[in-house]
């Protein structure tokens, strides 16, 4: 059925959420997992600390994964639009599901991304798992 399933993450609780219930499909199945972050294309005096928020964020799913014995994989992307980004790997990796949040982070971000998850569900051919 799936057998690469690629895990958009953030970083927030719902994300990290997603990404359990990716795992489990993943393991239930058999699949490979590849776990994503993407940041912003800022100065270099914030990429550290982006460098350090995506390894945060992906070594929980790798923890995951490893504990449920999975084929695991990390891609950190920089973009302006995660979305584009999300397709963007999941083709070129040959995912045959994307599982993500239904929503992430709050605030001004939020509003002024609007939701990833939204555009990802309009512009994928790939399936898409939506996590409440």
């Amino acid at each position: 059925m799936y057998n690469h399933i690629l895990l958009p993450t953030d970083g927030s609780e719902l994300s990290k959420r997603a990404a359990r219930e990716g795992i489990r499909l993943a393991q239930t199945l058999g699949a490979r997992v590849t776990a994503l972050y993407v940041t912003p294309p800022f100065s270099r005096d914030y990429e550290q600390t982006f460098e350090e928020d995506a390894r945060r964020a992906l070594d929980v799913i790798e923890e995951a994964a490893r504990t449920a014995n999975l084929a695991y994989a990390a891609v950190h992307g920089v973009a302006d639009s995660p979305s584009e980004v999300i397709i963007e790997v999941a083709q070129e990796r040959e995912c045959d599901l994307i599982v993500m949040a239904s929503h992430g982070r709050r605030g001004m971000r939020a509003l002024l991304l609007g939701s990833e998850t939204n555009k990802v569900l309009t512009h994928s051919t790939i399936p898409v798992l939506v996590c409440r």
